[in-house]
């Protein structure tokens, strides 16, 4: 397959907002619960508490943040969408600084994403299955790459393969890949081209144990960011 791409956000880039305000939400717990909390990268949501939330759709939430993140990668909770499902959770993964305890609220990462958890227990039929997952992925990148032709391809064989990798089985899988690239003109700050992939895809899960599922996100998050491998130190960076 073609080498991966290498992604970075272009110099003198405007001030850059948080994940949670980037991705148009707001940090809470699980809609069931109304109480918002901090995000953390390595603490799960509380469980909801009311009676009437199903015992599966607690266990994948846990499951969630029970996945193991890379140190590059942080991990917190975000409002998710209503209304798309009886229950839903979200949460917001961005490439960041390792060290800090909490999401930043001023992060100028390569690259973030949301995975939403959509837990319908009259299983849709068209979900073949009751647990949903919907992914984005929204990445900085350079000229060269977004020009290539193939990355569309090589984009959706990192979620494919990563998957399969992390052993997150699955139905129903589809989505898109977009490279787009904008221009500044007058008096707006920026650099004056600017080029972005983006990765919208769903899957239905097999099982509520979806920690492998976050992991496999993970892994394409690291990858549309030109994160080396794992273990691997790379020269380039620093």
């Amino acid at each position: 397959m073609p080498p991966r791409a290498h992604l970075s956000t272009p110099h003198g880039a405007p001030h850059t907002p948080s994940l949670t305000h980037r991705l148009g939400l707001s940090p809470v717990t699980p809609t069931n619960s109304q109480q918002p909390t901090e995000l953390r990268p390595t603490e799960p949501a509380d469980a909801p508490r009311e009676s009437g939330t199903p015992a599966a759709f607690t266990q994948a939430v846990e499951s969630m943040h029970a996945a193991r993140m890379r140190p590059e990668i942080t991990l917190g909770t975000i409002r998710p969408p209503q209304k798309l499902a009886p229950f839903s959770h979200a949460i917001g993964l961005e490439v960041g600084d390792q060290d800090l305890d909490v999401v930043p609220q001023d992060s100028e990462g390569d690259a973030f994403g949301r995975l939403i958890l959509l837990h319908d227990p009259a299983a849709e039929e068209s979900w073949t299955g009751s647990m949903r997952l919907v992914a984005y992925i929204q990445a900085d990148m350079d000229s060269e790459v977004a020009s290539d032709p193939l990355l569309p391809d090589v984009a959706w064989e990192w979620l494919t393969e990563s998957l399969s990798a992390c052993h997150a089985e699955y139905t129903n899988l589809g989505g898109t890949v977009t490279s787009t690239a904008s221009v500044r003109f007058g008096e707006i700050g920026g650099p004056p081209r600017a080029h972005q992939m983006e990765m919208r895809a769903s899957w239905t899960a097999d099982g509520i144990d979806l920690s492998s599922h976050v992991e496999a996100f993970a892994k394409v998050l690291a990858n549309v960011a030109g994160l080396p491998p794992e273990g691997v130190t790379d020269l380039m960076r620093g």
